[in-house]
């Protein structure tokens, strides 16, 4: 059973960075494409980055720039750099697992079967 562990979130001034890593368990992590989504209180869980098996990448228009998001296939684990950290980024940030390979697929939730447990991370203006 394929299980995904967030980690990394915490309270942070703005203008200031995190790192949230997402372990995955299961020898299948290396097919996978992984991604990255928040949700903040009383919203909707918003896609913010994804990566493909082979590491291409795509992101929301709103973290270009500042997050980065990476995948160590030796470690079973991806990782969301966090840089620049604004008040609105505040939120729940989940990881989510997929077999699909299609990039357009990346942003929607629905493509994702699997889930971790959520991160909270907290901005402070």
């Amino acid at each position: 059973q394929v299980q995904l562990v967030e980690s990394g979130g915490g309270l942070v001034q703005a203008g200031g960075s995190l790192r949230l890593s997402c372990a995955v368990s299961g020898r299948t992590f290396s097919s996978y494409a992984m991604g990255w989504f928040r949700q903040a209180p009383g919203k909707e869980r918003d896609f913010v980055a994804a990566i493909s098996w082979s590491g291409g990448t795509v992101y929301a228009d709103s973290v270009k720039g500042r997050f980065t998001i990476s995948r160590d296939n030796a470690k079973n684990t991806v990782y969301l750099q966090m840089n620049s950290l604004k008040p609105e980024d505040t939120a729940v940030y989940y990881c989510a697992a997929t077999s699909s390979q299609y990039n357009y697929t990346f942003y929607r939730k629905e493509t994702y079967p699997l889930w971790g447990q959520g991160t909270q991370v907290t901005v402070s203006s």
